[in-house]
């Protein structure tokens, strides 16, 4: 660092943190590569809740197997089954990818919501330029909400037992 500083103006753009001027152009990033295994799936985990799925998408006829079951057998109420839906909606691929998912913990709503977050990552990694229209979407930010935890002097998390004057 010191042979960087070869002036007066150097150095005080060191103490004020920001690099030298003869450093000043960074390289720009690269992009993003697609990320396949030797079968040419991509892998994601997604979460949601307690749930946690294990997705692999590849090329297909846009069929949905979730622990074995296709996905109207798994989720049987539609708006689930809209739930995995979305994120092909949103990058304009339906029906092109098939998809692979093993889910286990919390309930099938949080189920559903890990297996699309599951769906939505393995996707951006399959094809980086699907990432901008599911980043916009929100759906590759994990939802970190979760269940609050039982305190102790209430009867749940938050609600007190019932007060008696008498």
């Amino acid at each position: 660092m010191a042979d960087e500083i070869k002036s007066l103006d150097d150095l005080k753009s060191v103490v004020a943190g920001s690099a030298p001027a003869a450093t000043a152009a960074a390289p720009a990033p690269a992009p993003r590569q697609p990320e396949r295994d030797k079968l040419g799936r991509a892998y994601a985990t997604g979460k949601r809740k307690d749930a946690v799925a294990r997705v692999w998408i590849k090329p297909g006829k846009g069929q949905v197997t979730v622990n074995g079951k296709a996905m109207k057998d798994y989720f049987a109420r539609p708006v689930l089954q809209m739930i995995l839906r979305q994120p092909f909606t949103v990058a304009n691929v339906e029906g092109q990818f098939d998809v692979m998912a093993t889910v286990a913990g919390g309930g099938l709503s949080g189920q559903a919501g890990a297996v699309k977050h599951g769906i939505s990552k393995a996707l951006q990694l399959y094809e980086p330029s699907l990432r901008a229209p599911l980043k916009a979407a929100g759906f590759l930010t994990r939802d970190s909400r979760v269940v609050e935890r039982k305190k102790y002097g209430k009867r749940k998390a938050r609600r007190s037992f019932q007060f008696s004057k008498r």
